[in-house]
């Protein structure tokens, strides 16, 4: 694919995400035209005269849909590109960002806040550490002579995650009814708690990620081929895959501490985009992460205007996944790695 077309691309995707961005801020129970969103947003940011807006509309704008829907953008954004990072580091079409436990490391550390919450720190807070200490448990069981194999990190991940989904299960056992329901929906995803504090530190955090990853586009490129064939070409394959791996679980962990198991971004996007861009890193990173943002702003409004109360967006995000998988196995088995 010539360079002109998948900048076309790039620019056709912003525009998407632009449009999605101003779909989120006007839909919902009290429906604002865009074009009054637009003018509000504009006089905000311009340090302009608020005069002309309702009280509701300043609210329902700028206190509860925007801070909702950069915290859907940033979590989209960190779910697919941290998916494109462990799909080539992992060479298998089928990794996502919950490979090494981030999912059940948080979801772990969110039930322990919510049923002891005078031991632990805020349910937030207690996810993203318990995340980061699932993935650091797995490279530390992985790691042999120096280096952590591939599969053995991954299986190091697959078991680690189990012990901490046992955990769960514990809690959840151990939980009285408002907890249990407490734990499921924050199992569930949903944007509906979104303040700007969350909405900033994702981004924060998603975006230098981003840019780490983004430039290493090149290194993904060689880790695809394999270790010998990497090595062969100057590559460090075991130092490159520890700086993605990082880079990756920081922007998901993040993400998944702030919204909860949001499943399928990071196995579908990743995929779309090397569809559209080709499997060239360079292109598929930016690529996905703007596919990622659009996709989530999409699905969080509908989880929040299908029906009366607002659907956990994990089952909105799953509804599209699961048909997606099976298409992905039937029909692209032997893909982009030869899994």
């Amino acid at each position: 694919m010539d360079f002109s077309r998948r900048l076309a691309l790039i620019f056709f995707l912003t525009l998407a995400l632009g449009a999605a961005m101003f779909l989120a801020l006007g839909a919902g129970e009290y429906a604002i035209d865009s074009a009054d969103v637009f003018r509000y947003l504009w006089a905000r940011l311009a340090n302009h005269s608020l005069e002309g807006f309702s009280r509701v509309q300043e609210v329902i704008i700028w206190r509860l849909r925007t801070p909702r829907m950069l915290l859907a953008l940033g979590a989209g954004l960190a779910l697919a590109v941290s998916g494109v990072a462990y799909q080539g580091c992992f060479r298998n079409p089928l990794v996502e960002p919950y490979i090494l436990g981030v999912s059940s490391g948080a979801a772990c550390g969110a039930a322990l806040a919510i049923v002891y919450p005078s031991f632990f720190p805020q349910s937030q807070i207690n996810a993203f550490v318990f995340a980061l200490a699932a993935v650091s448990l797995a490279y530390f069981l992985a790691r042999r002579r120096g280096e952590a194999p591939t599969v053995t990190l991954a299986l190091s991940g697959i078991i680690v995650g189990s012990l901490f989904s046992a955990a769960v299960g514990i809690m959840k056992y151990l939980s009285d009814d408002a907890q249990l329901r407490e734990i499921t929906f924050w199992m569930m995803g949903g944007l509906h708690y979104a303040t700007w504090d969350a909405a900033v530190l994702n981004l924060v955090c998603a975006v230098p990620s981003f840019l780490v990853l983004w430039g290493m586009g090149w290194k993904l490129n060689l880790l695809a081929l394999g270790d010998e064939e990497s090595r062969s070409l100057g590559l460090n394959p075991p130092a490159a895959r520890l700086v993605a791996v990082l880079a990756a679980t920081l922007m998901a962990a993040v993400a998944v501490s702030l919204t909860g198991i949001i499943a399928w971004v990071g196995l579908m996007m990743p995929h779309a985009a090397r569809m559209l861009f080709g499997p060239d890193a360079r292109w598929v990173i930016p690529g996905a992460a703007l596919m990622g943002g659009v996709y989530l702003l999409v699905c969080d409004t509908l989880a929040r205007t299908l029906t009366g109360a607002e659907i956990p967006i994990g089952i909105v995000t799953s509804i599209v996944g699961a048909p997606y998988l099976l298409w992905l196995l039937r029909a692209k088995s032997g893909g982009v790695y030869g899994v």
